[in-house]
Order: structure tokens, then C-alpha cells, then sequence
């Protein structure tokens, strides 16, 4: 099956069979390796892209479904200006052990500050609004720390990253 998408702005054609996931089609076809696999069953959340604005789990997107999409990985992120904010404030409230999850996190740590731009948030809010993404090493705390300290600097994020 041939499938035309964009991945981080760029025209994608590849020949593919149907029932690929996307995680594969990101890690061993266009060799975007910064996505992880971590349980390949949409439970952990190593795996969160943008697909269309949205962040899905791309171990359970078959390739069948991302003909036409619009793909943002962590890959296609880190030349934007709030990627190094992020980066910045995981870094400094020791959010990163040994960054397998980081990506997942990141992802909906941006789907997040996005969806809750200049709004009031609790901590029970935050908490449940990453119960997607697993940290074995780290911990939650940090991670959560790190959250809250962007959430304050209402930093603004495109709805779009790529036209």
C-alpha cells in the first residue's frame, strides 16, 4: 500500500503494508528514532506523537490510517523556541533519569500547556492529565514540577506546528 503524510513538515510517500505502525514507519523507514517503543500496547505513552494535533500513542496507528495525516514528533520539535523552554525546566527540576519516557512526556506536556493556556489548574489536574505516560525512573514528582513550573510561564503554542 502506498501512503502519502507529512512528517514534521515534510512530504512523505512510502510504500507500506497496511497493518505497519506508525512507530515503525517513524523509527525504521524515515529513521526519526526519537519516539520509543516501551510496551507496544498504547499503555505507556513513550510512544505519543502529534497526528493531526492530537497526540496518540503510535504503536496502536496502523499505517492504513496515517495516509493523508499530518505528523509532529519529538524529532520535528526541538528547533522551536517552548521545545528548549521545556527542555530547560525537565532538565532543572531533574524531570529526566534516563530519558526513555522524556519524549511521551514531552509531547503531552505540550498538548497540555496548550490545551490550558492562561487557565487555573490543580495538581489533581495535571496528574490526571498524564496518566497515559509511564516514568519507572525518575518519578512523578519531578516531572510534575516541571509541569507546573512551564504551566506559570503561560507559554503560548501554536495550534499548528507546521503549515
Amino acid at each position: 500500500m502506498n501512503i502519502s503524510f507529512f512528517v514534521n513538515g515534510k512530504g512523505i510517500e512510502i510504500e507500506v503494508d497496511p497493518l505497519d505502525r506508525l512507530l515503525d514507519i517513524l523509527r525504521d523507514e524515515l529513521h526519526l528514532t526519537g519516539t520509543k517503543e516501551g510496551c507496544g500496547e498504547g499503555e505507556c505513552g513513550a510512544c505519543t506523537v502529534f497526528m493531526n494535533n492530537k497526540p496518540v500513542n503510535s504503536c496502536l496507528v496502523p499505517a492504513m490510517h496515517v495516509d493523508g495525516s499530518q505528523i509532529v514528533t519529538i524529532d520535528g520539535l526541538r528547533e522551536f523556541d517552548f521545545f528548549k523552554k521545556i527542555q530547560t525546566s525537565y532538565a532543572q527540576n531533574g524531570a529526566v533519569q534516563c530519558g526513555f519516557c522524556t519524549p511521551g512526556f514531552v509531547i503531552s506536556t505540550i498538548n497540555f500547556l496548550r490545551e490550558n493556556y492562561k487557565k487555573t489548574v490543580t495538581d489533581d489536574e495535571i496528574k490526571n492529565a498524564f496518566v497515559g505516560n509511564i516514568c519507572r525512573c525518575t518519578g512523578f514528582e519531578k516531572i510534575i514540577a516541571a509541569i507546573k513550573e512551564l504551566h506559570e510561564m503561560n507559554l503560548e503554542i501554536p495550534e499548528k506546528f507546521y503549515e
